[in-house]
């Protein structure tokens, strides 16, 4: 049964439909995990042993039936705290929100539950899902699987957690400008962003509307697409036969290049090195219209992020951790034609980003350009929390300004990921690049 706990997902729920796991067992493994574990508490805000014991009763008369509902029906899954769980606290990792107890599910949760997944219970973030790192000193800091002593990255910190450490086959996260790909490179996982507006957002605590996307993170590319099946109540990706053949990657310069630490720089070039073995074609390009998108980003994000929590904030400002505070109070200054001039700007933008890389298959980068930094001093060091945040966010950023649809896959060396960037509602190509790009970067 130990093994179970680091299986895929995938092949957890084949073997579910194979007759080989019982769901029941198979739950109740991840919740005698979750409870023994000495971490659990900065992972996992609350576990829902109940409700999982009863989906998972559920999910094994239907395995025994020959009736499950798709192929990850029975597998048990963790969800960020902000996504709503119907008599069970939400509170996004603040004390704006302490005792919040929605009264139905999110509709992805929803969508999920009638595809079968079993719900363990609602993992820690970053406050309001506003950090890139992972520190809360409201709530709690997760782990990061590869160094005790740094942040896991944010703002799906616990997520991540769940799954490095053996204590979910894969969850589900949020992602604003990162917050699912880089807790999900920090730890070895495979992260999903999607485009926005595809996954839906009903009962998600939002953090910019704008922005806002929903996505897994999960141990394989195979999983992510099940996943996102899952929280679509939809079919999978076919990812049967997926290759590199006549593939061509663009490796953008512009901004995401720059000032690379050592560790994401030796994993990203290991990466094109293996990918180029494999016969793909890559080539460096720049799309210099980016660099006004970033200068755009502080408005639009944070008069979003303002617009969506003034009157929490502003009723308690004392119950925020101050930079997370500090962060979302400089939207109460932008004002409305910069903020709307702003959205035009940047929707010329993406059609010239798109216009620029449409002759490529994905355009690629690293993941973070930092290592997972340290938390005592993040912790000591103000002006260190806020150059880390910006650095960590600067490189998944891109996907979220340009809309695409974007991936993060582990290179190899611990902590980093390749990350591949395509066109909005291309998810089911770019699972398939993912998958034949992780089969050749081992």
């Amino acid at each position: 049964m130990q093994d179970w706990l680091w299986m895929s997902a995938a092949d957890l729920g084949r073997g579910i439909g194979a007759g080989k796991i019982d769901a029941v067992a198979l739950t109740d493994a991840y919740l005698a995990a979750i409870d023994v574990h000495p971490l659990r508490d900065r992972i996992y805000a609350r576990v829902t042993a109940d409700r999982a014991r009863s989906e998972a009763r559920a999910a094994a008369v239907r395995a025994k039936n020959d009736q499950r509902l798709s192929p990850l029906d029975g597998v048990p899954v963790s969800w960020k705290d902000l996504f709503d769980t119907a008599g069970v606290g939400t509170e996004a990792g603040t004390a704006l929100m302490a005792g919040r107890v929605p009264e139905k599910d999110a509709v992805v949760l929803q969508n999920a539950t009638a595809m079968g997944l079993v719900c363990l219970g609602k993992t820690h973030m970053s406050e309001i899902a506003f950090s890139g790192l992972g520190y809360n000193p409201i709530a709690a800091t997760p782990p990061c699987v590869n160094d005790a002593g740094a942040v896991p990255g944010g703002s799906s910190s616990g997520a991540a957690a769940s799954v490095a450490f053996g204590l979910a086959a894969a969850a589900v996260g949020s992602d604003t400008g990162g917050s699912v790909r880089i807790p999900a490179a920090w730890n070895d996982l495979v992260g999903l962003k999607t485009t926005h507006g595809r996954v839906p957002l009903q009962g998600v605590v939002p953090l910019c509307l704008t922005l806002d996307t929903v996505g897994p993170l999960c141990r394989t590319v195979e999983d992510a697409a099940l996943m996102l099946a899952a929280l679509e109540g939809a079919k999978p990706a076919d990812l049967r036969g997926a290759n590199l053949n006549g593939v061509r990657f663009l490796v953008l310069d512009t901004i995401v290049m720059e000032g690379l630490e050592d560790a994401p720089a030796a994993g990203f070039k290991s990466a094109v090195a293996q990918l180029e073995s494999a016969g793909v074609q890559v080539v460096h390009g720049a799309v210099p219209e980016l660099t006004e998108a970033f200068d755009l980003s502080v408005v639009l994000y944070t008069a979003d992020a303002y617009a969506n929590w003034r009157e929490l904030v502003e009723a308690a400002p004392e119950k925020m951790f101050p930079q997370i505070l500090e962060r979302v109070r400089a939207g109460r200054e932008v004002l409305a034609h910069d903020y709307l001039h702003a959205w035009k700007r940047l929707h010329a933008i993406r059609a010239s980003y798109l216009a620029a890389t449409a002759g490529y298959d994905a355009v690629i980068c690293p993941t973070a350009a930092n290592m997972p930094p340290n938390l005592d001093r993040l912790i000591s060091d103000e002006a260190y929390y806020k150059a880390s945040n910006l650095m960590t966010l600067r490189n998944t950023r891109v996907a979220n300004l340009m809309g695409l649809a974007s991936l993060s896959i582990p290179t190899g060396v611990p902590s980093t990921g390749i990350m591949l960037n395509c066109a909005p509602d291309t998810e089911a190509r770019l699972l398939r690049l993912g998958v034949a790009v992780a089969a050749a970067i081992g």
